[in-house]
């Protein structure tokens, strides 16, 4: 970094992370803004995008994500599906090595697969391969995981067995929890076996440094199979909570890009930036989760007045610039498999109607002027995540409610919401992992590990074990449409906004392709 960029840091306020300059005799180095620091690189207790962007870049899948988003052949290099789409034979590359230069053979995935479903990993994401014969019931300890359906056939051919034809495996295969761990390294290390040091990969780069609150560095694995085409010599994540200082950063030249922007500086970085600033559709929704363990918001008819009078379109167009769309509906308009989503009976409502239906509900529950209802609102650092809470906070004051907000780092708030630490509302947001409604209906269910609001209902449970066994696409998207409005109307979460992607990309960095779910190996990237 230069003297004058760090003393121009040290006057805006921010301080100055350790950042890699490049020059036309040294290595090529990304140097790339991550929204948070990673909690975890062990991807199977990953539960973050921030996490995803740094595992997808240390390690391959049987299947990969292209510079486009699209699933393409990873370690597998082709695959065949029976007639009764119920068992998937993969054929490995044959130059597919670990960072050590182990080959990454069949073994491996069953290894990992198996690991993710043990119920001793403690896996957030582990619903997500329930589709695989026995994986729930290996989860719950039900069965023993050398039941789940994966077998090696031989070093180079895996095989995988559902439960049921499931029109979305492929894309769930893409995901960061699908990616394999090297095996003697967890035997050897353990819990440790993420470290630098310890950790052997498999993906385009290697893990070589971890500082929390700092930074996290990648360097090109010379035993990737594509190494020959890859132009990044070092990959440097550096946490960029405060988007306006990140913004900076970018400016300055010490960021090549970054994936969030401060929503308050929209237009400005549209005069100033020009293509450099990103608006892209992103499969995602931002949401309020609800404590639905506390007594005061217990009775759905309280979760719903609250969310009535909040005013959507207020917030994606005056707090959020534009670039996100009022969401109504836990699944995104648009997604595969799907129609329309069930849309909150109130989204066509005028919205001084919707607030004195809100003040009638509470008022018939017995809050007053006098007994306010009181409430907390949890967000993680962003100035975005913070104006949108003082929006609402004013909002709910409209109807007599007392909001508090309460601030924490991103690491902090959901490892919170993981462990069901005590709250009212606390911001949260989903962005699709494969487009299909499942993905963000499952978050929901009884068990699983994303539901933070602590909801549990019989027959929304009861209609996605339907779904999950229903071939016909049609009569399944009709299944998952009723569990969908069984949602809406208990409103465990407030859905609020449909996203967008923000991103700043510099003109010296070459190979960021806009797409639905927002990545971006660091793999496909050049740098001028």
């Amino acid at each position: 970094m230069m003297k004058n960029s760090i003393a121009a840091l040290l006057l805006a306020g921010v301080c100055a992370l350790p950042l890699v300059a490049t020059s036309a005799s040294a290595e090529v180095v990304y140097n790339r803004g991550n929204s948070a620091d990673p909690e975890t690189l062990d991807q199977h207790k990953t539960q973050t995008v921030y996490e995803s962007h740094i595992l997808r870049d240390l390690y391959e899948g049987l299947l990969a994500y292209s510079a486009d988003g699209k699933c393409v052949a990873g370690v597998a290099k082709s695959w065949d599906v029976s007639e009764d789409g119920l068992v998937y034979t993969f054929h490995f590359r044959d130059d597919a090595k670990w960072s050590n230069g182990d080959p990454v053979v069949a073994g491996d995935f069953v290894y990992s697969l198996r690991r993710i479903e043990d119920p001793e990993t403690a896996a957030q994401y582990s619903t997500i391969m329930y589709p695989i014969m026995n994986a729930e019931k290996v989860n719950k300890g039900e069965l023993p995981k050398e039941e789940l359906g994966v077998k090696a056939i031989d070093d180079a051919t895996l095989e995988i067995t559902l439960n049921a034809p499931t029109p979305y495996f492929l894309g769930q295969l893409c995901h960061q929890s699908a990616l394999p761990v090297h095996p003697a390294s967890v035997e050897k290390y353990g819990e440790d076996f993420s470290k630098p040091g310890n950790m052997v990969s498999n993906g385009a780069f290697t893990l070589a440094e971890f500082v929390p609150n700092s930074h996290v560095k990648a360097v090109k694995n010379p035993m990737f199979h594509d190494a020959a085409d890859v132009k990044i010599d070092a990959v440097m994540y550096y946490p960029t909570e405060d988007r306006g200082a990140a913004l900076r950063r970018f400016q300055a030249g010490e960021l090549d890009s970054n994936n969030d922007a401060p929503v308050e500086q929209v237009d400005f970085m549209r005069e100033n930036l020009g293509d450099q600033f990103r608006v892209a559709p992103y499969l995602g929704t931002y949401y309020y989760a609800v404590n639905t363990t506390e007594d005061k918001l217990a009775d759905p008819k309280i979760r719903r007045a609250l969310s009535m009078a909040i005013d959507r379109e207020f917030i994606a167009d005056d707090i959020w610039g534009g670039t996100m769309l009022p969401g109504y509906s836990l699944v995104p308009p648009g997604i595969g498999n799907y129609g329309e989503p069930a849309y909150a009976d109130f989204k066509d409502m005028d919205q001084f109607d919707r607030e004195d239906a809100a003040k009638a509900i509470l008022e018939e529950a017995g809050y007053s002027e006098d007994k306010p209802l009181e409430v907390e609102i949890r967000y993680n650092t962003s100035e975005n995540h913070k104006n949108t809470a003082v929006a609402i906070a004013d909002m709910w004051k409209q109807i007599g409610v007392k909001t508090t907000l309460l601030n924490t780092d991103t690491k902090t708030h959901y490892a919170n919401l993981r462990e069901h630490a005590p709250f009212d509302f606390a911001r949260a947001g989903w962005i699709g992992d494969y487009s299909d409604p499942q993905n963000f209906l499952m978050l929901v269910e009884s068990d699983s590990g994303f539901n933070y609001a602590q909801w549990k209902n019989a027959d929304y449970d009861a209609l996605m074990d339907k779904a999950a066994m229903t071939v016909d696409l049609d009569k399944r998207a009709e299944i998952l449409f009723n569990a969908e409005k069984i949602f809406m109307e208990n409103q465990p979460y407030l859905p609020l906004l449909y996203y967008s992607s923000l991103s700043l990309v510099s003109d010296k960095l070459h190979g960021w392709e806009d797409n639905l779910l927002n990545v971006h190996p660091s793999r496909w990237m050049s740098k001028d």
